[in-house]
Formats: C-alpha cells, sequence, structure tokens
C-alpha cells in the first residue's frame, strides 16, 4: 500500500472553562484527514495490529459501546482516524501519568474536516500528547517503526515539567471533590482554592494562614529547639558550630554518638546520623555546610525516624522511616547492589510523584560518607552475607498512622502550636512510636513548614492518608455551614440583546445589596460604580481577573456564542445563568456554526453550570431559549412581556413556578397563582433621567436579581437609580 499523506491539524484551540463539549478544559483540534477520508480503520492492512501491539491498554477504551474492548470493535468494524489520534492522545496522557478519560470526534461541514477534542488539565500537557499522538497514528498507517516508550516519557517530561506537583494536586483534588473551584495562579504550585472574597490560597503545603513568622521559626531549627524546650517538648540537646574543628569539640561536650546536620535545611539533605569518629564528624560537617547557614551538632537519639503531619492541631497522618541498606555477594560492587536490590524498586523514581528516590552514589554525599564510615567506596565488593547501610534516615514512607499513640500525638500538635504553623511536619525518633515518647527517650528533632504530602498520599507500605481532605477541611471547615464554600455569588449573561445593559443593571442591584460587585461586561470592567477598564471586557480573560480578585464578593459576568465557542465560561458554575436570545448565527461559520438549530448546543453552556441552588433565568418569548429550562440544575425564572404566554402559564402552573412578566402594565413577580406586583412599568426607569429601558432587558435583571433573592423593594428602588450613563475610569475626572 502507497505511503498516505499525513493529517492535517488545521487549528489547534485551547478551551479553559466550560464549553459546548464539557464542563472541563479540553483541547480542540481541527483536522482535515485529506485522502484517509477514504480510509477508515478497517480498510488499512495491519492497523489495528500495530496499535494494539504499541498500546495494549486501548481494550479499556469503552467508547460509544459502553463496555470494555468498545474501542478495538470500532476499529474492527472501521472507524475513521479523526476518533482513533482521539483514542491514541487519551491513551498517552494515561501511560504519563495523567489519566483523562473524556474525548469527542465529531465531522464538520467539510468533507474530511473534524473537530477532535480531548480533555486538558494544562494546555502545554495537552500539546505535546496531540503531536506525539500525531507521530504515532501516521507511524502506524504507513507502517513505519515508533518508538513509544520514548513518546509517553516526552509527555510524562511535560506533566512534570507544567502540572502541579502531587502535594498540591491532592489538595486541588480534595477541593474539587467539596465542589471548590480552583485557579493556578503560577507555573508552579501557587493555586486559589475558592472565587473571589471567598477563596483561601495554598503553595503546596503552605496556606495563607501559614504565618511567615512562624515559617522564619522553623527554618531557624536552634531557635525551634529553645521554644520547644521553653514549652516541655523533649529534643535533643544540640548547639551550632563554624567549623569541622569545633563540631568534634561540641560532640565530645554533647556525648558520642551525635547527628550533624544544616540548621535551616530541610527534606533530610545534609542530615548523618549516629556519628561516633572524629574523622567522621568533621567529613560530615562538609556534607551538611552546603545545605544551610549554619550546622549544628546534636545528641544522637536512638529509634526510627518518624514524621508526623499535623493540621490545623491535629494530627492526620504518621509515616516511620528505615535503614536503607544491601547485601554483599561477593561478586557485585556496591553501586551495582544499590541498582539491583534499591533503584530497581519500582517505588523509586526521580520523578515527584515516586515516594522513594534513586540513590545515586556520584551525586549524594551522604551515601558517599556513609560508604566511608564503613570503610567502602562506590566500586568496593562486599563479601557475601554483608549487611552495608546506604541511608540510616531514608524511606520514611511506611505508614503508622494507626499506632501513633495519643501522647504522641498531643506532642506533635503541641510542637506546632508553639512554633506557630497551620501545617507542620514533625519530625520524631522514637523507638516505638505507640508508646508514650519520653518514657522510650524519644524527641522531636525537627518541625518542619510546607511538608511534603507524598510519603503519606503513596507510602511504600501501608494505606494512603485523606491529607488533602484534611487540609481542605482546615481551610473550609464544614461546621461554618456553607452550602457552596469556596463560592461567591456569580452571575452569567449569555446572548446579544441588552446583555451589556442586565449585566450592569444586575451588578448595580447586588452592590446596593451590600456585596463588592465585580463586572465584566462588553462596555468595560467595573468594581461596584468604579470603572477599571473601558475596553470591551465580555470575555475570558477579564471575568478570570475578577473571580482573582480577593476584593470581590459578587461577580456579573456577560458573554456571547463567539466567547463561549473561542475560549468557554471563566467560571466552573454560576448561581444565576440569564440566557437572553439564540441570535448571531450568520457571524459564526468560523466555528462550524451554520444553522439555527446548532446555537442551542452553545448558548445551553450557559444553563448547564447553573447551581443546583441556583436558577436560570431564560427569555420566555423565545422558544429555544425557553427550551433550555429542563437543562438547569436549579430553579427556572421565565420573563416575558406577554403574560399568557402558554409556556409561560405552563411553567407558572408546574411546581410553582417562577416567571417575570408584564400584566395590564404593570411587572408582576409570579410564583405559581401567586402574584407580587413590582410596580408599574412606565414608572420603572433608569435615574434622575427617568430613561426608559428595553422592557426585555429590564425583566431580565429584575428574574436574575429576585432568583439571586434580592427584595423587591430593593429592586424597585435600585432600578430608579441606576444611572445608565458610563461612571468616569479610575483616576480620570467624574
Amino acid at each position: 500500500m502507497a505511503k498516505l499523506n499525513d493529517i492535517q491539524l488545521l487549528r489547534i484551540n485551547y478551551l479553559r472553562g466550560p464549553n459546548i463539549w464539557t464542563y472541563r478544559p479540553v483541547l480542540e483540534v481541527w483536522l482535515d484527514l485529506g485522502e484517509l477520508e477514504d480510509y477508515p480503520s478497517h480498510t488499512i492492512p495491519g492497523f489495528t495490529a500495530r496499535l494494539t501491539q504499541w498500546l495494549p491498554a486501548l481494550i479499556e477504551h469503552h467508547c460509544g459501546v459502553g463496555e470494555r474492548g468498545g474501542f478495538l470493535q470500532r476499529l474492527e468494524e472501521g472507524t475513521w482516524c479523526g476518533h482513533v489520534l482521539e483514542h491514541i492522545v487519551i491513551e498517552l496522557l494515561n501511560l504519563a501519568g495523567m489519566p483523562t478519560g473524556f474525548g469527542q470526534t465529531r465531522s464538520t461541514s467539510q468533507r474530511g474536516v473534524y473537530r477532535m477534542v480531548f480533555r486538558a488539565r494544562d494546555e502545554q500537557v495537552a500539546r505535546v500528547a496531540l503531536a506525539q499522538g500525531h507521530a504515532l497514528i501516521m507511524a502506524a498507517i504507513n507502517n513505519e517503526p515508533f518508538d513509544v516508550k520514548a513518546a509517553v516519557a516526552r509527555v510524562r517530561t511535560e506533566v512534570d515539567d507544567q502540572y502541579l506537583g502531587p502535594s498540591t494536586a491532592c489538595i486541588v483534588t480534595a477541593a474539587t471533590d467539596r465542589g471548590i473551584p480552583h485557579i493556578r495562579l503560577n507555573d508552579g504550585n501557587l493555586v486559589q482554592l475558592g472565587y473571589g472574597a471567598s477563596q483561601r490560597r495554598i503553595w503546596t503545603a503552605e496556606t495563607e494562614y501559614t504565618s511567615a513568622i512562624a515559617e522564619g521559626i522553623a527554618s531557624d531549627k536552634d531557635l525551634t529547639k529553645s521554644l520547644l524546650k521553653s514549652c516541655g517538648v523533649p529534643i535533643p540537646e544540640g548547639q551550632v558550630v563554624n567549623s569541622p574543628e569545633e563540631a568534634w569539640e561540641a560532640a565530645q561536650d554533647i556525648g558520642l554518638p551525635v547527628v550533624v546536620k544544616p540548621s535551616d535545611g530541610n527534606h533530610g539533605r545534609g542530615v548523618t546520623l549516629d556519628l561516633r569518629k572524629q574523622e567522621d564528624i568533621e567529613a560530615a560537617y562538609h556534607v551538611a555546610y552546603p545545605e544551610g547557614s549554619d550546622v549544628m551538632v546534636e545528641r544522637f537519639i536512638p529509634g526510627n525516624e518518624h514524621r508526623l503531619l499535623v493540621v490545623n492541631g491535629k494530627l492526620v497522618a504518621a509515616a516511620r522511616g528505615e535503614v536503607v541498606s544491601i547485601t554483599g555477594n561477593g561478586r557485585s560492587t556496591v553501586r551495582e547492589l544499590i541498582d539491583s536490590q534499591l533503584n530497581s524498586d519500582p517505588r523509586r523514581g526521580y520523578e515527584e510523584e515516586y515516594p522513594l528516590e534513586i540513590i545515586d552514589i556520584a551525586t549524594n554525599p551522604k551515601v558517599q560518607l556513609e560508604l566511608k564510615r564503613q570503610d567502602l567506596a562506590a566500586d568496593a565488593v562486599p563479601a557475601a552475607g554483608r549487611q552495608v547501610v546506604i541511608e540510616r534516615n531514608g524511606n520514611v514512607a511506611v505508614d503508622c498512622t494507626d499506632d501513633v499513640h495519643p501522647e504522641v500525638a498531643y506532642i506533635a500538635a503541641l510542637a506546632a502550636k508553639v512554633v506557630g504553623l497551620d501545617i507542620a511536619g514533625i519530625d520524631m525518633v522514637a523507638m516505638d512510636i505507640s508508646k508514650p515518647l519520653q518514657a522510650q527517650g524519644g524527641a522531636i528533632v525537627e518541625v518542619n513548614a510546607g511538608p511534603g504530602l507524598l510519603m503519606h498520599l503513596k507510602p511504600a507500605e501501608g494505606a494512603p492518608r485523606p491529607v488533602g481532605q484534611a487540609i481542605v477541611e482546615h481551610l473550609f471547615p464544614s461546621e461554618d455551614g456553607d452550602v457552596q464554600p469556596g463560592r461567591i455569588p456569580v452571575v452569567g449573561v449569555a446572548g446579544s440583546r441588552g446583555t451589556s445593559t442586565i449585566a450592569r443593571l444586575v451588578g448595580w442591584l447586588l452592590h446596593l445589596g451590600g456585596h463588592h460587585t465585580g463586572l465584566a461586561c462588553t462596555e468595560g470592567m467595573f468594581l461596584d460604580r468604579r470603572c477599571m477598564e473601558t475596553t470591551d471586557c465580555a470575555h475570558w480573560e477579564a471575568a478570570h481577573r475578577l473571580l482573582m480578585n480577593k476584593m470581590v464578593q459578587a461577580a456579573v459576568i456577560e458573554s456571547n456564542a463567539r466567547t463561549i465557542l473561542r475560549d468557554g465560561l471563566a467560571y466552573d458554575r454560576c448561581q444565576v445563568g440569564v440566557v437572553t436570545d439564540m441570535d448571531g448565527v450568520e457571524t459564526l461559520a468560523e466555528f462550524d456554526v451554520h444553522e439555527q438549530e446548532q446555537m442551542t448546543k452553545v448558548m445551553r453552556t450557559q444553563v448547564d453550570v447553573v447551581l443546583s441552588e441556583g436558577a436560570a433565568v431564560l427569555n420566555a418569548a423565545i422558544p429555544q431559549v425557553a427550551d433550555l429550562a429542563p437543562l438547569s440544575d436549579g430553579a427556572v425564572v421565565l420573563y416575558a412581556q406577554d403574560a399568557t404566554l402558554p409556556l409561560v402559564v405552563e411553567h407558572r402552573a408546574n411546581g410553582n413556578g417562577r416567571a417575570v412578566v408584564v400584566k395590564n402594565g404593570r411587572v408582576v413577580l409570579a410564583t405559581g397563582n401567586a402574584e407580587h406586583v413590582l410596580g408599574p412599568l412606565s414608572e420603572l426607569t433608569f435615574g434622575r433621567n427617568a430613561v426608559v429601558p428595553d422592557t426585555d432587558a429590564l425583566l431580565a435583571a429584575i428574574g436574575a436579581a429576585w432568583a439571586l433573592d434580592i427584595a423587591p423593594d430593593l429592586i424597585g428602588a435600585g432600578i430608579k437609580t441606576f444611572e445608565p450613563d458610563l461612571p468616569a475610569r479610575a483616576g480620570q475626572p467624574g
């Protein structure tokens, strides 16, 4: 079979929020199959066999068949290569450690051109996975060699470089499980949980409640010990030294054996244990010196090292360390034994996701010193049966949470409290963690700010602990009673008829209701009555900035069909979603939207994100808009100038449905058969100049305000005090 031409990637677009495909961010790819449009999968010799050999886990893809092996069935029956590429990319992401279950491929109005989408937590990772998947499918089509392991490694490298670290990711996942949205604030691990004034920030395992003073204390080991000692917390005796000679003198004063470590290091770097000889102590000084500003010598506490995680004064997890050693066979070198007996452990790796680290003698001075203490080097061959210690404080990854004695838990919580940390990793040495600490001569040796969580999430032995949930509970306590923790009232206004007026009026009513309100609309960006920008701000970036602002207690965000198709919505859910119309199909040909019926799929996005405690506000005069009502997870408020519309009458009769209508020249708030007159339509004018508003826009804004539980009297008064003229921009004369 002649070589087939490449699939062309015509356009790649990252939809950053809820969109026409799903609630989550996706990468949308426009594909031109070219001549491959005439070659479904079952017509390409050996294609399916090569794919399943390279990616055997494709059997787990259910596809539209809905069962294991479903996608393979589609391959054998014949499916187009755009659909196949979707599954290849998803599988590469799965293999790279970023599980991805969602994908779709749909034909367009142009023959051979498809839109393929797949779940994309990070844009750059998704783009790399797409590039590798593209190369793989063309190799499979044309029977050319392909290095799958290298492709997966390339994607995995991008995941490691771009995505959140495991500690941060577990907190974000726990927040998502509680319905709390998040925004990544930098390329690292600074993340905002929640929106606006209800947000909390984390940076790995530090939170906005983590005191800078406490962090400074924790980084000074000598100061930490003095504070702990003053409060009765058992600690090892020790002192700061300034030279190898002083280290030996201090060791003699304290009493052998001793520990040498940096005064402000962390993660066990530069720490050498159980030192008894002058040359070892002086050598350990040189190991510790590069890792901190000072070097400390401490009394050695016999026992196992433990890491106890304290969150908000409570012990939530504990892990035990073990001595890492190898056993000689009389033939292999120390380096070879480390590789065969230790580094071969699948729990070891270079990436953060592995609970145990790869041991590299050449780059690890602690290991070099440990071997020297045993009169060995990397190329030495230990006798058969000889035990060689590699690390004395390695492998702190054996879960022992259920074994911790209550008194030990109390001492750990006290240590965190004394230092002032809301989240602390307490390093403790004890022979048996299930017994009181002082009776066995145990002690706390360090208190760490921003502790790593991986040892508790992926222990080498034992059960994982829900540390992410504990941290989220600390930031958003359940006892506060928030139905939607981390959220502020968000109002989305979608359409093209009077949407800017609706958004501005709703923002004004929220402001009068006591909320510091942010507004992003076509007329600019506003904070309360203050205009911050005068350019069109009805787009994702402007709305995103509003949700990041800690001053904002409520947000009103305007969007339209084009912004939904181009970027998605800037928020994951909203309290109120307004849809005014289905206009504009003639301007959306670049998105392959040509028919009026297609507008339903676009504009339903606004209704899909309404919270169960919220409401969709829909224009009942346009049946295509009113037909979106069943898609709302929350209530539905219809609005129309004609109170006798069959849709309105039926809605009111069905379970006390709510509607805002004009009846006998008056605006009426109707709930089932009950009616509340807001006022004569002729008197509901804007501002001091009594500007007559567009009636539909007025009713939509009233419906949104009513759905927000703003009192009818305040709604009426707010309409009359709303000034439609734009206020002066901040810093300009009014």
